[in-house]
């Protein structure tokens, strides 16, 4: 069972109707119950991303580089990326230093 909730959205005539709605995870939830040969490619998508999420777990580096591909595929030069990530890590020492 799915955690399901019912909210008033905005529908294509103006009128505000009761819509059923489910976060991220019960529509995965949802989509790992469909019994279909057309569900299967979506599937197989999360499943892989299960095994890359795993996968960082054991290896935190990986983290890093999936998201400087990202960058990379966004169109960001190395210059801008290499700054972001020092400015993330900066930012991650500052709020450990405020924690402690």
């Amino acid at each position: 069972m799915t955690n399901c909730h019912v909210l008033k959205l905005k529908a294509q005539d103006g009128k505000y109707r009761l819509t059923d709605v489910v976060d991220i995870e019960g529509m995965f939830r949802i989509i790992e119950s469909i019994p279909s040969k057309n569900a299967e490619p979506i599937k197989q998508w999360l499943a892989h991303l299960g095994s890359e999420r795993i996968d960082e777990v054991f290896d935190p580096e990986l983290t890093i580089k999936r998201a400087m591909d990202i960058y990379r595929a966004k169109g960001y030069d190395e210059d801008w990326i290499t700054k972001r990530i020092k400015g993330i890590q900066n930012r991650k020492k500052l709020t450990d230093t405020w924690s402690e």
